[in-house]
């Protein structure tokens, strides 16, 4: 099942056949780009504070990756830190390359101290907004970065040209280091500390102290189109997402473009990326300023879980009008912070364009279905002496710490990465391949609703799939709070979402099968279920998990392997030979 180790002589011809893709996709106009990623200890102010930081080129956030559809992005990464890293293209399907995915322990051991390490970006379908970030640890607070992907050379937007395009990644900062934060979480057993501000480009913007000069500025002109492309890098947080006195029309979700819809706020979750098109066109007369604003969406159900529930806000100004410039920008109208019904009216509105360039392909036969619960649960503080109360755990527990799963296992990383593993057919004694396609047959509230959450079990348990499969994943949330879930290496039909529990004779028929968002990250609602498909025509080790990193840490991931087809094109790259080591 697994492949072997690669002789020399092969390592040759992969040369070849890699220069050989350089140089057809020269002639279709495809570069091949390089970046240099230098990850040092910077110190920034943010909230009256100063604090050390970790950055790539001293930037936070890090700097834009530009390139265009099929370019090879090169990127060097050295490590100045203190500590391991690792980098994931968040969105970039990578195919046959999962060597350059990033996840630490899933497809690579990470990048030490003093070392560094090539990343090949292979870009192929993808055209519109993704990002970067680490894979390790809290990291991606503050390593991250957004990723353009303009239309190949000779064609160009399915929509009029905007006269400038502006990344707006919405974030978070916390006052107090992110890795105290985590280290805090694991020994206690507890919930992660709430971060002190959103942040809009690094800035939580004028409403809180010591912000009002560093402030994040969009200067606008009467008439201009402004394509703004908005990346929620929020380590816990959805976010609601409008600009006061404007509409805005979606045109893009992670990368791929949808039906223009004119909406007055978008709902994005931590890990996705929309684009949206802001017409510069106030009423004359009226105000010059205007707050560009990301506010929380919580859908915690207890209101005594601590949150950050803040509003982060840059400024729109006309630079075309000297009136009431002095004056205080207009204020948008965002939903409330639990609007449940307000951040699934958005969603449910979301439609693939569908046109000859940007075709719908939606698979109609499946060959493998599966249906994942996804759960908070508790585990004993010590799963070597169940005896152990040393953690605190969630509130009103007894000698436990918080976890989270996928069909009740809760994952856990291996010591070497998942991808060499398999590589070098080692995978036993590494992981299972036996997670399970469903939830245990006997339905177990994991709710928190009557005695809080339940027990759970730790593995590190894989899905083999074969190659050129149709997979339809539904995920269903039992424990009342939406999970943005993200799958490396795929981008995937959002065909269906609901609220309850997913009725497999009934709710199939309500499928959107025309026209559905092609996503990487779903945002499943409290409560209910979303359901994707996808063709497994991407061989490696691709692994899935919820984007909110406290359920990461907590395990609500698994991995899928996806078998070598057939032919060359449908076989995993070569292992290269300068990957770190554990």
């Amino acid at each position: 099942m697994c492949t072997a180790k690669i002789p020399a002589v092969l390592w040759l011809l992969a040369g070849v056949v890699l220069a050989l893709a350089v140089a057809v996709s020269a002639t279709h106009g495809a570069r091949t780009r390089h970046y240099d990623f230098f990850i040092t200890e910077t110190n920034y102010t943010r909230l009256c504070r100063e604090k050390s930081i970790l950055t790539v080129n001293g930037q936070y956030p890090g700097p834009t990756i530009y390139a265009r559809k099929g370019d090879l992005v090169i990127v060097n990464v050295y490590n100045h830190g203190k500590k391991n890293i690792t980098i994931h293209w968040h969105g970039v399907d990578q195919p046959q390359n999962p060597w350059s995915d990033g996840p630490e322990f899933i497809t690579q051991c990470p990048i030490r101290p003093g070392g560094n390490f090539s990343y090949q970006v292979i870009l192929s379908k993808e055209e519109g907004t993704l990002w970067w970030h680490a894979h390790s640890d809290f990291d991606r607070a503050t390593v991250l970065g957004a990723i353009v992907i303009h239309p190949k050379r000779g064609t160009t937007f399915p929509f009029k040209r905007p006269d400038k395009e502006i990344p707006v990644i919405l974030g978070e900062w916390w006052n107090r280091d992110v890795e105290d934060v985590l280290e805090e979480a694991k020994r206690t057993g507890g919930d992660v500390v709430p971060s002190d501000a959103n942040t809009i480009n690094g800035q939580p913007g004028d409403m809180f102290p010591c912000s009002r000069d560093g402030t994040f500025k969009v200067e606008v002109q009467q008439g201009k189109t402004y394509l703004l492309r908005v990346i929620n890098a929020g380590l816990t947080n959805d976010m609601f997402f409008a600009v006061a006195g404007h509409r805005l029309t979606m045109v893009g979700i992670d990368a791929r473009y949808t039906k223009p819809l004119a909406v007055d706020y978008i709902m994005i979750a931590p890990g996705q990326t929309m684009d949206v098109l802001l017409e510069a066109s106030r009423t004359l007369g009226s105000n010059s300023r205007y707050y560009m604003a990301a506010r929380t969406f919580i859908t915690l159900p207890v209101d005594t879980i601590p949150s950050n529930n803040s509003t982060a806000t840059a400024i729109v100004e006309y630079t075309d009008s000297a009136a009431a410039r002095a004056g205080p920008p207009d204020f948008p109208i965002l939903p409330a912070v639990k609007d449940m019904d307000a951040a699934m009216a958005f969603l449910m509105q979301l439609r693939s364009l569908g046109n000859k360039e940007h075709p719908v392909d939606v698979p109609t036969n499946v060959d493998e279905h599966m249906l994942i619960d996804l759960a908070i649960n508790i585990l004993p503080c010590d799963d070597t002496d169940v005896t152990n109360a040393s953690c605190e755990g969630p509130q009103g527990s007894n000698k436990t710490r918080f976890a989270a799963s996928l069909n009740n296992v809760s994952f856990v990383s291996p010591a070497i990465d998942v991808l060499d593993a398999y590589y070098y057919g080692i995978g036993r004694g590494v992981y299972e391949e036996d997670f399970p396609n469903k939830p245990a047959p006997v339905f177990v509230d994991l709710t928190g609703s009557n005695d809080g959450p339940g027990l759970t079990k730790r593995g590190t348990k894989v899905k083999v799939l074969e190659y050129g499969a149709v997979v339809e994943v539904v995920f269903q949330d039992t424990s009342e709070e939406n999970h943005p879930m993200h799958l490396h290496g795929f981008a995937f039909y959002v065909v269906g979402r609901g609220s309850g529990k997913f009725d497999e004779r009934r709710d199939p028929a309500t499928y959107n099968l025309v026209d559905p968002p092609y996503q990487n990250t779903v945002s499943v609602p409290k409560a209910g279920w979303a359901a994707i498909r996808f063709r497994t025509d991407n061989p490696g080790v691709w692994f899935m998990h919820c984007h909110f990193d406290r359920h990461v840490v907590w395990g609500m991931n698994t991995v899928f392997i996806v078998k070598d087809g057939k032919t060359p094109e449908a076989q995993m790259l070569p292992r290269p030979p300068n990957m770190p080591m554990c």
